[in-house]
């Protein structure tokens, strides 16, 4: 009797990492002056993430946060990249998280929201696969 296997890509096959990534995008992302944390979850595992901080129109500047985790960038475990700033970096995530920074430049910060967007390249393993649990406590923001 044969028995019959069903392949699937997960994190430590390297093929997926390798082959073109599918693409995700992501512009217009309101992030709130009120410190509201935004989730942005992808569909798959991504290859990489790139996120610019577009932020607020006129001459305030907002600094954004991100991490992996809403408890990450609530607390202390964070980037902060400031307007007009983007960092990439080969992350293998299934999520991140924006704030906006509470050392802005906010007059009010209830009334500046910023713009943020988000690429990524896509790899063909399901978010489902990535168990860890980044709650943001353990240096993983």
């Amino acid at each position: 009797m044969a028995n019959t296997h069903s392949y699937l890509a997960g994190l430590g096959n390297v093929a997926s990492y390798q082959a073109s990534s599918r693409p995700y995008l992501s512009s217009s992302i309101s992030v709130s002056g009120n410190f509201e944390v935004i989730e942005i979850s992808f569909p798959t595992v991504t290859k990489f993430i790139t996120v610019k901080n577009i932020g607020p129109t006129g001459s305030n500047y907002v600094d954004l946060r991100v991490g992996f985790s809403a408890y990450g960038v609530s607390g202390s475990n964070y980037l902060v990249l400031n307007n007009q700033e983007s960092f990439s970096a080969d992350w293998k995530v299934s999520k991140v998280y924006l704030r906006i920074d509470s050392g802005s430049a906010l007059t009010t910060a209830a009334t500046i929201n910023a713009t943020a967007s988000v690429i990524a390249g896509l790899t063909g393993i399901d978010s489902y696969e990535l168990t860890h649990n980044w709650t943001g406590s353990t240096g993983v923001g």
